[in-house]
């Protein structure tokens, strides 16, 4: 993984904009080797240094797609999506903003440009030994990728994928003893996609959203002490799963769930910095940018960096329309900078923009990231 060396380098964390029948999975495959081709001509055109390819090929959700790739699950009940969230303290709280917002069909993107995500969700149940068979789907994401990057390294781009902790949220077991069992059976499973990512010389990105969104739901009501428990066994698995990857060719991307709400109750970084931490990867892609979390940069003043990591903050926002001015991306790059060291920082988003921006201001504010991290490289001492 390149380090800010030379410059400050800049990347993003997944979904970008791209043609409504991507996000349904109805594209033909001629169209979408198209569409995968141009997401990665506007990131460079952008100035993103580390890309993907969107998250187009993967239908727009970053954890559902992986329905397609195990074995082991049938079809539970259905529910409504944000179901998991509706006894949530943030949802109880402010409940008459939610029941307003999402009375157009999601929590996302406020222009309702995107494909509808909120009207109903499948639960899973586990009858059978879980097992990877996604490698046909893979692959094909793997080789839309490579054609795109026209002849780039690999080693410049990235692949999502989801944790552990992240796949068992709707899930229900029914087949192994106990939930840790079942933790590492997920675990033992995406182990195969992980490995996979790697092999073919793509950086593997980890996304757990759930992880640290739980605690509003479950984990306030569990304690500190308790949830921390429970997050620690999910990470044990998730590094289980990751045992055969470099670390240098890992992200985790943490996250409180994008959804456009008040987030009162998320969990403060300071309680989850040591968790996320453990993960057995080099760099951490996390909220930096948002009203929630941006004070939080002052951890990493009392909190020390281990050697050869690197922090990929936010420094540009889904959570709202109003695109960042490249002074105050800057900024934000630079508190980290001066705290870590430039070397040690990535500048990136806090979520992905694709189901979250209409497509305009996604791409502005890539733009903007990009701008952002030349002015904070000069002052920093990069020679551009």
């Amino acid at each position: 993984m390149r380090r800010s060396t030379e410059k400050i380098l800049t990347t993003h964390v997944g979904a970008l904009p791209g043609p409504i029948d991507a996000w349904t999975g109805d594209m033909p495959e001629d169209a979408l080797q198209a569409a995968v081709r141009d997401v990665v001509g506007h990131q460079r055109a952008a100035g993103i240094d580390i890309v993907n390819e969107g998250e187009l090929t993967k239908g727009g959700n970053w954890v559902a797609f992986i329905q397609s790739r195990v074995s082991g699950f049938e079809p539970g009940a259905e529910g409504v999506t944000f179901g998991l969230l509706r006894d949530s303290a943030d949802w109880i709280e402010f409940a008459d903003f939610y029941d307003r917002a999402i009375e157009g069909g999601t929590l996302f993107e406020q222009t309702r440009s995107t494909p509808d995500q909120a009207a109903r969700r499948m639960d899973w149940v586990c009858r059978g030994p879980i097992r990877y068979t996604g490698l046909a789907a893979l692959e094909r994401e793997i080789a839309l990728l490579r054609s795109a990057l026209d002849g780039r390294p690999a080693a410049d781009a990235f692949i999502t994928t989801t944790a552990p902790a992240s796949i068992e949220v709707g899930r229900v077991n029914e087949y192994y003893g106990d939930t840790e069992e079942f933790v590492f059976a997920l675990a033992d499973a995406l182990r195969v996609e992980y490995e996979a990512i790697a092999g073919a010389g793509f950086l593997v990105q980890v996304d757990d959203a759930w992880l640290a969104a739980l605690w509003d739901r479950i984990g306030i009501r569990m304690g500190l002490e308790a949830y921390r428990k429970y997050a620690m066994m999910r990470i044990e698995a998730l590094n289980h799963a990751l045992r055969n990857v470099p670390e240098e060719q890992v992200r985790y991307h943490l996250c409180w769930g994008s959804w456009h709400g008040p987030h009162a109750y998320d969990m403060p970084l300071s309680d989850l910095v040591d968790l996320m931490l453990a993960v057995k990867a080099q760099a951490y892609l996390f909220e930096a940018a948002n009203a929630r979390h941006e004070h939080e940069y002052a951890v990493w003043e009392t909190v020390p960096l281990p050697d050869g990591k690197i922090l990929a903050p936010g420094v540009v926002t889904h959570s709202t329309p109003l695109v960042e001015h490249p002074e105050l991306v800057a900024l934000r790059i630079e508190r980290f900078a001066k705290i870590v060291g430039s070397e040690n920082v990535m500048a990136s988003t806090d979520c992905g923009l694709g189901l979250r921006c209409h497509p305009q201001i996604a791409w502005a504010k890539l733009r903007a990231l990009a701008e952002g991290a030349r002015l904070a490289g000069g002052r920093l001492g990069f020679v551009h």
